[in-house]
Parts: structure tokens; C-alpha cells; sequence
């Protein structure tokens, strides 16, 4: 039987796939700068936003979903935390191909130098009289 792509990816791609996912909504990652500081609750964390509170629970729990944050409940209190495992891991990704944009990197450094090199030569003033 023929399944999605996704369903015969590897449980490390398909965690891969939701950490960026997640990075991607402009709320979500401002909810994770937010948690760099520390412990909040779900109020203390919807407050900047101008959305609802169950609008940014919908995000906190895709934010849940990739293991970005943890969650833990003390009655009808909602604490999160920061979980950077999961960043890390995409870092790693993604310094993988680093090696592509570094050769770039010091063509344009060469460049550079030689741009530098060229102006810092002095211009031949002197000028042949007859």
C-alpha cells in the first residue's frame, strides 16, 4: 500500500519538520523570545499579543507539539518553559550546509581585499611632459 512521504520519514525528520513548523509563525517564535527569560504563564505570555488567549494556547501547544516548550498544569494554571533541545538539534541541520554559504563567504572576503587593495594604491599622477 502506498503511504505519504511523511508517514515513511524518520521519526527524527518528522521532529525536524515540526520544530521548523513552529519557527515559522512570527507569534510563535515571539512566544519563545519570551520564554527565553524564564518560566510564564499562558496569561503572562498572551499579554503583548493582540489576539486572544485561546489563540495564542493554539500556538504554545503547536509550540508543545515540536518539544519547543513544556507545559505544566497546577489546577487552571498553565506554566510553559523553554525547551532548547529542539533548537539545537535544528541548528545542527542546519550548520550542515553551512560549508555552502562559508566558500561565499570568503569569495566575497577576497573581493573585499582586493577592492581595498586597489584603493589604497595612489593614483599615477605624474603627468609625461613633451
Amino acid at each position: 500500500m502506498n503511504e505519504p512521504a511523511a508517514a515513511r520519514e524518520a521519526p527524527q525528520e518528522q521532529a525536524l519538520d515540526q520544530v521548523f513548523a513552529a519557527l515559522a509563525d512570527p507569534v510563535r517564535r515571539a512566544i519563545l523570545t519570551r520564554l527565553d527569560g524564564g518560566e510564564l504563564t499562558v496569561t503572562e505570555l498572551a499579554e503583548p499579543f493582540d489576539i486572544s488567549l485561546q489563540a495564542v494556547s493554539r500556538h504554545i501547544q503547536v509550540l508543545v507539539r515540536a518539544g519547543l516548550v513544556t507545559q505544566e498544569r497546577s489546577g487552571r494554571i498553565a506554566t510553559c518553559r523553554l525547551d532548547t533541545g529542539p533548537i539545537f538539534t535544528a541548528a545542527v541541520w542546519i550548520a550542515r550546509y553551512s560549508k555552502y554559504w562559508q566558500a561565499q563567504f570568503d569569495t566575497l572576503a577576497v573581493w573585499l581585499d582586493e577592492i581595498e587593495r586597489r584603493r589604497s594604491i595612489p593614483p599615477d599622477t605624474s603627468e609625461e611632459t613633451p
